[in-house]
């Protein structure tokens, strides 16, 4: 959690596996009582929430590696969302995003997440970074 500005009850990462320049995986485990858990199950929004979550570990995580402090970032598009499946409360999702393009302070992401092996969702992110 130090190398994302979420805090509780916001936080959708557990583990923060693979992080680098360009790539980050991490997993976390469908919780009871989540906030974005309806009908035992993790919802859209959460799914999205996760996958910019696990983009900004793994920029956080390389800027403290390079001791350089983490850049504030936001969405600014959401390209072709598709989910196939939901979790459940007490699936473990792993997540990865990986860089696509940079231009200037606008990166695009592709975020994909499993549920074991299998993909259950994925989005292309447009994220702006401050300075």
């Amino acid at each position: 959690m130090e190398y994302i500005p979420q805090a509780a009850p916001f936080e959708m990462i557990d583990t923060l596996v693979i992080a680098n320049e360009t790539m980050s995986v991490t997993q976390f485990t469908i919780r009871e009582g989540h906030l974005f858990v309806n009908n035992n199950h993790f919802s859209e929004p959460g799914l999205i929430e996760n996958m910019a979550q696990t983009a900004a570990a793994g920029t956080g995580f390389y800027a403290a590696q390079n001791e350089l402090q983490p850049p504030v970032g936001f969405i600014g598009a959401i390209k072709n969302f598709e989910v196939t499946q939901l979790p459940k409360i007490g699936d473990t999702i792993r997540t990865t995003t990986e860089v696509l393009h940079t231009v200037m302070n606008a990166t695009i992401v592709q975020g994909i997440i499993h549920l074991n092996d299998e993909k259950i969702a994925e989005a292309e992110f447009k994220i702006f970074l401050e300075n």
